[in-house]
């Protein structure tokens, strides 16, 4: 088989262009004709199959597929299913509208995977780089209910939230980082060049350096002379702890750690709880049995360690626990929530009160976003005076008492 490259036009007179593979020209002019598309021309691509396991690599190491276009796929494919477009036809159209190579590669895949016969989620869960369980597990829902529309625009309205939440969390944290990075690259530029510059000042004068000033000059040499050393030991501290990060108790360490960082580790777990809650919410709304909900919804907090916590809640369940009882011994709840969990369960309304439980965190979080850069600039202020201080009494400090041995 090989790639073909063609030009056509649509139903609606549009000119169209793209890749597709087939066995023939031939094939290739009947499969463009079985979705709407005219052919003008048709020729073979300059890479063929062999070269497409590289290609793919390529398109992989250096194209994603972000949010927002995630979100773009879930609402035009909600608006195509509810106006009664096949899906592989929808899949079609939009693998020849996006921009994204990646994205329009794995449309074409999932509508080839159509045509063949599978499901759609069982088409979705060969791309788990792409849509995660959560995704998958809807769609699910929405083929055996007939209500796939309905999926599409919960998992649009869902990722809105979480792309909210990611834009908030970045803007909180700007400030506080650009401070930083000003910091770290005003110390290495007093290190490397000022701290040198005085120290030929001071041996010019000779006598008794002070301690203080000693230390900068030991820094700043060691600096100058082992800059090689120190960037390659940034690096590779960087690069392992990358490393261990990917392991799996690396990752269960690291996602419990920062949750008990000062000032933002809160932040970090209620945006976590948000997620659960509002995740299990739209499971539970889906028709997804409360123990598979759970099996969902623990891979889809984005936090192994709370994950392992959810999932606990499903082994107490199974034991025949109350979902209450269980959410209480994970002590994840605040005893608001847990009384909202309460009245959710003995009403038969847990769907609910999740949803409103998830809107409590959403609306403490943007509140706690919104203080944060008044919680951090005294910490920076902090820093910034012990950065003048230390240089003041390193560098000032011996001037004036140079400038008074000599004036005396």
């Amino acid at each position: 088989m090989a790639i073909y490259s063609y030009r056509g036009r649509n139903r609606e007179g549009v000119e169209v262009n793209g890749q597709l593979e087939a066995g023939t020209s031939a094939l290739a002019a009947s499969q463009l004709s079985a979705d709407g598309i005219i052919p003008i021309t048709i020729k073979v691509a300059e890479k063929v199959v062999e070269k497409k396991g590289s290609k793919e690599v390529q398109i992989k190491l250096f194209q994603k597929i972000s949010l927002d276009e995630l979100i773009m796929f879930s609402r035009q494919m909600y608006s195509l299913t509810k106006a009664g477009v096949p899906i592989t036809r929808a899949m079609r159209g939009l693998a020849n509208t996006v921009t994204n190579p990646l994205l329009t590669e794995t449309l074409s895949q999932l509508a080839d995977d159509l045509e063949k016969g599978h499901a759609l989620s069982s088409a979705l869960a060969k791309h788990p780089k792409v849509f995660n369980e959560l995704y998958i597990s809807m769609i699910h829902v929405g083929e055996n209910t007939g209500q796939l529309d309905d999926a599409f625009r919960q998992m649009a309205a869902y990722l809105e939230l979480e792309r909210q939440t990611v834009k908030n969390i970045k803007q909180a944290t700007r400030y506080p980082l650009f401070v930083l990075i000003a910091i770290s690259a005003a110390v290495a530029i007093i290190n490397i060049f000022v701290i040198p510059a005085f120290k030929s000042v001071f041996e010019s004068f000779g006598g008794e350096i002070p301690w203080q000033t000693q230390a900068l000059i030991t820094l700043s040499d060691f600096t100058v002379d082992w800059w090689y050393a120190i960037l390659i030991g940034i690096v590779l501290s960087v690069f392992a702890f990358y490393r261990w990060k990917k392991t799996d108790k690396g990752h269960m360490t690291w996602d419990r750690r920062k949750l008990k960082f000062p000032i933002v580790g809160p932040i970090f777990y209620r945006v976590i709880l948000g997620r659960f809650s509002r995740t299990f919410s739209i499971v539970l709304k889906a028709g997804v049995p409360i123990e598979q909900g759970l099996s969902i919804v623990a891979n889809a907090v984005g936090n192994r360690h709370i994950g392992k916590k959810v999932a606990g809640m499903r082994q107490g369940i199974e034991r025949g626990e109350s979902f209450t009882q269980t959410a209480h011994q994970t002590e994840m709840f605040s005893p608001l929530v847990m009384q909202m969990l309460a009245v959710g369960e003995e009403t038969g309304r847990v769907d609910q009160m999740l949803e409103e439980a998830a809107g409590f965190y959403e609306q403490e979080v943007e509140y706690d976003l919104k203080n944060l850069t008044s919680a951090i600039e005294p910490i920076l202020i902090i820093a910034i005076g012990a950065m003048v201080l230390v240089l003041a009494l390193g560098v000032f400090l011996p001037l004036w008492e140079l400038s008074t041995t000599i004036n005396g």
